[in-house]
């Protein structure tokens, strides 16, 4: 029998390299100087300039309209299409914030990009952005062939995006017997609304999410009395069987590293293919910013993506 489980030498202290030792301790001194006088602090990953690549239209699902924005590859025919869910905690962020990213996927795999234009907490906390996606998946899985000329199919994000793929996979699944998604492309998601030990122990001084932004995002997208378990909410406690081969990409010092690693054992577990990739000082987002263990994991996921909605 094969030996199975995690490496551990990418979480060991020495596997994390000087450049990305340096940047970690520049960032957190950076975060914890305030601004200078009369200037508001500059967010290191604040959304780049939208692309004119772009298509900005509505689509219908399930009683919903929900804004979706479109980034079609730059040359040749679409493969089909990847759902994209962006971050921000379910309570900033939009569409238009991942446009270069998005291009690059597009370029790189052939897919067109659909990105969803969810609603917001704490206007719309829980099932809303839930509820959005669902009708965007619902949608596409519907049209994608008549619509871009392609069948393939995949979904993901990162942070926030992620954490609302996986109960949008369990919701085509049981709600509408779809289970046609190919690939997931799951970054640092929140799993557990409920806390994972190391939104704890890791998000005490995490940066640039921490443990008390990521209390604040949850008490504005789940507010009492709602069931902070209820397997639609935390995935984690979601019945995963049948799903498509996923991709978990994390970094050891990111606040969702636990959330991303027991997700990950129960894809498998539920006899799902799976792919664990971890970046070794890799803080929340980490594959923004100019780094090398930034271009190792975008330049896995395009490969991912490609490889498993390949006909």
């Amino acid at each position: 029998m094969a030996a199975a489980g995690i490496d551990p030498a990418p979480f060991r202290p020495e596997a994390v390299s000087p450049e990305v030792k340096a940047f970690n301790e520049a960032f957190l001194k950076a975060m914890a100087s305030p601004p200078p006088p009369g200037q508001e602090r500059r967010n290191p990953m604040a959304p780049k300039p939208p692309s004119a690549r772009a298509i900005v239209r509505d689509v219908e699902a399930n009683g919903l309209k929900v804004g979706v924005r479109i980034l079609p590859p730059a040359s040749g025919s679409p493969r089909g299409a990847y759902l994209h869910l962006h971050g921000g905690g379910l309570i900033m962020g939009s569409a238009d914030q991942d446009d270069g990213m998005l291009a690059r996927i597009a370029d790189n795999t052939g897919l067109v990009c659909v990105a969803v234009e969810y609603r917001l907490a704490p206007a719309h906390p829980y099932p809303a952005a839930w509820d959005d996606c669902e009708a965007a998946a619902a949608w596409l899985a519907k049209n994608v062939k008549s619509e871009f000329g392609g069948n393939a199919l995949a979904i993901g994000g990162e942070s926030a995006g992620a954490t609302l793929a996986v109960p949008t996979l369990v919701r085509m699944r049981d709600k509408h017997g779809f289970t046609g998604f190919q690939a997931a492309n799951l970054s640092y998601g929140n799993y557990d609304t409920t806390m994972t030990p190391d939104q704890h122990w890791i998000g005490k001084d995490a940066v640039p999410v921490n443990e008390a932004m990521v209390k604040d995002c949850s008490n504005q997208y789940a507010p009492a009395p709602i069931d902070r378990r209820d397997p639609d909410l935390s995935a984690l406690y979601a019945d995963v069987r049948n799903m498509p081969a996923a991709l978990f990409t994390v970094g050891t010092q990111d606040v969702f590293l636990d959330d991303t690693l027991f997700m990950y054992a129960r894809w498998v577990a539920a006899g799902n293919e799976a792919e664990l990739a971890v970046y070794p000082g890799g803080v929340h987002g980490f594959n923004v910013f100019p780094l090398k263990i930034a271009e190792e994991a975008n330049a896995r996921i395009d490969a991912f993506l490609k490889a498993k909605t390949a006909p």
